[in-house]
């Protein structure tokens, strides 16, 4: 049985935490491997041993809690739900030790938060809409209304699609440069009337805008990359009838 691969952030040691690709599932066909998308029409039962998978490889014994994104800038203060009443949210914040916050991702940027010395994390899905309508600075606001301190902050920009792979028409564009003339460095002459967009430097942009302290990028591309990540972009241009979803996590410890 393949091991769960974690993929982890130095800014964020002894934090547990992870980005988790395609890389020790059971899931079969198109989304082979470790598929935790509930939306997929993957085998239901192999969705749940996956997303068992996860959890235990970050954090083993905590409750996962994710929420149903819906490509916003909600940030939520995680309960208990279940998967079934999963709230409309992309990101979520806790202080409370023994919840491991989840965001899916398969192209978006997966956003991992923590402010180790008051004990306050954040995980956020930033896709190019979400990004552009502040989900990263709701999530930062959201953190300090629990005790943080956007100083003491330490994000990590996960795998999402790089430059390279991301092909945007001139709407896109003008959507970023419209909202601020300095977000035209994140777009790339392509081919004629189209750009590549840098999602991750985008994000990463925002954080440190809002003042977070450390901001780190893995630089990892999901659409180039498809042994080790899922990808929407890459299945659609492939032709392929479904895609996996990959999980980033973080969590806070119980101690005693």
């Amino acid at each position: 049985m393949a091991e769960v691969e974690v993929i982890r952030a130095a800014g964020l040691a002894g934090v547990p935490h992870g980005f988790l690709g395609r890389r020790g599932g059971v899931s079969q066909g198109a989304v082979a491997g470790l598929n935790v998308g509930l939306g997929s029409a993957d085998d239901p039962a192999a969705v749940a041993e996956n997303r068992r998978r996860a959890a235990a490889a970050v954090l083993d014994g905590a409750r996962l809690v994710t929420c149903y994104q819906v490509h916003s800038a909600r940030c939520l203060v995680a309960g208990e739900w279940d998967d079934a009443n999963r709230p409309e949210a992309d990101a979520l914040v806790t202080d409370r030790p023994g919840l491991l916050l989840g965001v899916l991702t398969a192209d978006c940027a997966p956003v991992l938060l923590a402010d180790m010395a008051a004990g306050v994390i954040g995980a956020a899905h930033a896709g190019w809409k979400g990004a552009l309508g502040g989900v990263t600075d709701a999530t930062v606001a959201e953190m300090e209304q629990l005790g943080a301190d956007r100083a003491r902050i330490v994000a990590a920009v996960g795998p999402c699609i790089g430059r390279a792979s991301y092909e945007v028409d001139g709407g896109l564009r003008d959507r970023f440069v419209g909202d601020s003339p300095e977000n035209e460095r994140f777009f790339q002459d392509g081919r004629p009337g189209h750009w590549q967009f840098d999602l991750e430097g985008y994000v990463a942009a925002r954080l440190a805008g809002v003042g977070v302290g450390r901001v780190e990028c893995l630089g990892l591309d999901t659409y180039a990359d498809p042994q080790r990540f899922y990808s929407f972009r890459r299945a659609t241009h492939r032709g392929e009838a479904d895609y996996g979803r990959e999980i980033a996590l973080i969590g806070l410890a119980k101690t005693g």
